[in-house]
């Protein structure tokens, strides 16, 4: 069994800069592609940005160039680096931990990211 656990959201002005950060207790952190995921009102759930444990990136269009995505194997944690940010990245945002061989999926209980003046 697993869990990961989100924190760092909260109410930014547009521009502004929020970081987000992801604690996974998993045993063998290393076969887990991690994943940032959010859902905003009315709107699926989407993916925002993942890495592979070699720490490959990748990033939805609307995110490129603004948010990181970055993994600490050594404390377990992911974060997400979100700058430039505007009002249509409201949502809550869900951590994800995906084992690359059998699977198995965490999701955290979601962070709020509110982006209004």
């Amino acid at each position: 069994q697993g869990q990961v656990v989100e924190s760092g959201g909260g109410l930014v002005q547009p521009g502004g800069s929020l970081s987000l950060s992801c604690a996974a207790s998993v045993s063998m952190f290393s076969f887990y592609k991690m994943a940032w995921y959010r859902q905003a009102p009315g709107k699926q759930r989407e993916l925002v940005a993942d890495i592979t444990s070699m720490g490959n990136a990748n990033y939805a269009d609307s995110v490129k160039d603004r948010f990181t995505i970055s993994r600490d194997h050594a404390k377990k944690m992911v974060y997400l680096q979100m700058n430039s940010l505007k009002p249509e990245d409201t949502a809550v945002y869900y951590c994800n931990a995906h084992h690359t061989l059998n699977n198995v999926d965490y999701w955290g209980q979601g962070t709020q990211v509110t982006v209004s003046s």
